[in-house]
């Protein structure tokens, strides 16, 4: 990691794999940017970046197992990437976690040891 930068996460503190994913940034001694996502959601531009970084659909970074997102009835196959953002921005809770961003890298902590591949 370059000196001066300071990672983020996208953290949901009552999640298991939240938890132990930071617990690893913690134990490598990596400034990491905490940021709870459900008390301040991402905006539109900060998750297109995420899109951008991780190299995926923006499908992707939904969490299909939410009660919302059933209750939403959505069909993301029919959704453009930018619906998609804007549906977790209405939604934070669909988002995610955690997600870890390292300047043009990321990764979604699932399992937790994916963070490692951040600096190795």
């Amino acid at each position: 990691m370059k000196r001066g930068h300071i990672m983020r996460i996208f953290h949901n503190p009552r999640c298991s794999k939240s938890r132990q994913t930071l617990q690893l940034i913690m134990e490598a001694r990596q400034e990491v940017e905490v940021i709870e996502y459900l008390e301040n959601p991402p905006t539109f531009q900060e998750l297109r970046s995420v899109v951008t970084a991780l190299g995926i659909a923006a499908s992707g970074l939904v969490r299909t197992s939410e009660a919302v997102f059933r209750e939403l009835g959505v069909d993301l196959a029919t959704l453009s990437d930018d619906a998609v953002i804007e549906l977790i921005v209405a939604n934070p809770i669909l988002l995610q976690r955690p997600i870890v961003v390292d300047s043009d890298k990321a990764i979604i902590g699932r399992p937790p040891e994916n963070v490692l591949r951040l600096w190795s």
